[in-house]
């Protein structure tokens, strides 16, 4: 049987290539930027207040991905993952690129999970008289690594490294 090959993590390739880039958070919450290390570990680069930016110095190989402040996803000029794009000039001088941080369209029941976690405490969860497949998804709560792994993995398949 063939040996299956482990997905291509999705982590910063190198620093060749340098960028300034300039993340605008268009969501109605606090916004968190983290850059994925050379090891594809999330660091976090702090938050951004709704309607305010962060400018930063970057490279073309570092993704970045944003989370809303209850660990929910967020969207970065509509992907789940931004890689940065080359740095633009005008006049000679560089330009910081916009990438618009977004929430996304979430499912009804993502929606309703999110508003019943935000009204009931973790503890309280199995006191609700709901199905036991709903307290299950209430119960499991947003997690940045296993996101990267789904994404990694997502990428290994469509072939992107």
């Amino acid at each position: 049987m063939a040996e299956q090959e482990a997905p291509a993590p999705l982590k910063s390739l190198n620093s060749f290539d340098p960028t300034i880039i300039s993340f605008i958070n268009k969501s109605s919450g606090t916004a968190e930027a983290w850059w994925l290390n050379f090891e594809g570990k999330p660091v976090s680069y702090g938050y951004i207040q709704p309607r305010a930016s962060l400018r930063m110095n970057t490279y073309l190989t570092h993704p970045w991905i944003f989370r809303a402040s209850d660990g929910a996803k967020l969207l970065a000029n509509l992907g789940e993952v931004y890689f940065p794009t080359p740095v633009q000039f005008e006049h000679g001088i560089p330009q910081y690129q916009p990438v618009n941080v977004t929430a996304p369209v979430y499912l009804l029941q993502e929606y309703c999970i999110r508003l019943i976690r935000s009204m009931v405490r973790k503890e309280d969860i199995d006191k609700l008289e709901i199905p036991e497949g709903l307290r299950k998804d209430l119960s499991r709560e947003p997690d940045l690594q296993r996101d990267i792994q789904i994404l990694s993995a997502k990428r290994s398949i469509n072939g992107s490294n």
